[in-house]
């Protein structure tokens, strides 16, 4: 059998009562040259009984459960897409988003990743904000240090040359939590990025508290940080880069806080003062000011 364009990669775990609306998406696209794999990441449910009832409009890969950047691996080295997709499994698709992505990467051999602007929606699909295109405001890894949501729609949302993802090293499954953004940090140091103004991706925002996966994720993401220093400019691995830091344990520290966990959010905007006292001082003493006087974030 011939290669297709693209390669489709769907992770999975505990999604038997969701998982059709992705799956859906992806067979109702006009672009048609592709294969769609699913991950399976040692789900519990009926996630693959769910997923049987496709038959060989999709093949199925199974793993123990290792989290999604491991399932998202797993699917790349058995990619044969000259492409790769990601997509989450309660995420979805316009019909249109392959077409034009892979009609952008055609047009554009400088360009090694692309994505399209995001309607975000709750679990009933009723509207809940717009993720739009933030392309050429910067260096995109510059860029992506201060603002981690610069590729809109993240997994869900990019179409990216199998061989640079690859070259890349994948997913960083140590990093969970923050391995999307890292990875558009490594990919954007090599190759041009690209973003489609109109709202093709659909992610659905599942409601909860994060605040037990923070400490988690602020760990991951300072992580990435330091190893992707060197991807910088050398004059921006300094103040800008004690600043990108400072900014990112901010916003931890106001996700923690409006959680109710005062502990952390007032340590981390401490940590931020003090790795970026006159690159982000007046913005953290301000937000720590505000947490002391028990003002609503």
């Amino acid at each position: 059998m011939s290669a297709p364009r693209v390669t489709v990669v769907i992770p999975v775990y505990n999604a038997a009562g969701f998982v059709r609306r992705a799956v859906d998406s992806v067979l109702a696209q006009t672009f048609t040259d592709l294969e769609l794999l699913v991950v399976d990441d040692g789900s519990r449910d009926a996630t693959r009984d769910v997923l049987a009832t496709y038959g060989p409009r999709l093949r199925l890969l199974t793993q123990a459960n290792a989290g999604p950047a491991a399932a998202r691996n797993h699917g790349l080295r058995q990619a044969r897409g000259e492409f790769v997709a990601f997509l989450d499994a309660d995420d979805g698709w316009l019909p249109d988003k392959l077409a034009l992505q892979v009609a952008l990467l055609d047009a554009r051999p400088e360009v090694g990743f692309c994505s399209t602007a995001t309607r975000v929606v709750d679990q009933a699909g009723a509207p809940a904000g717009d993720w739009p295109c933030c392309a050429g405001e910067a260096p995109m890894p510059d860029l992506l240090f201060m603002r981690s949501a610069a590729v809109s729609g993240s997994t869900s949302g990019v179409l990216a040359r199998r061989a640079l993802l690859l070259d890349a090293g994948g997913f960083d499954e140590r990093l969970r939590g923050f391995e999307d953004p890292d990875l558009w940090i490594r990919l954007s140091s090599r190759t041009g990025y690209a973003c489609i103004p109109e709202a093709l991706t659909v992610v659905v925002r599942t409601p909860g508290s994060v605040s037990t996966h923070l400490p988690r994720m602020r760990a991951a993401t300072l992580a990435s940080f330091r190893k992707n220093r060197a991807l910088l400019p050398a004059a921006r691995r300094g103040a800008y880069w004690r600043a990108a830091c400072a900014g990112a344990l901010a916003d931890y520290a106001k996700m923690a806080w409006r959680a109710g966990d005062r502990r952390h959010g007032l340590a981390w905007a401490a940590e931020a003062l003090l790795r970026a006292p006159l690159g982000r001082g007046r913005l953290v003493a301000g937000l720590l000011l505000a947490m002391l006087r028990g003002q609503r974030l």
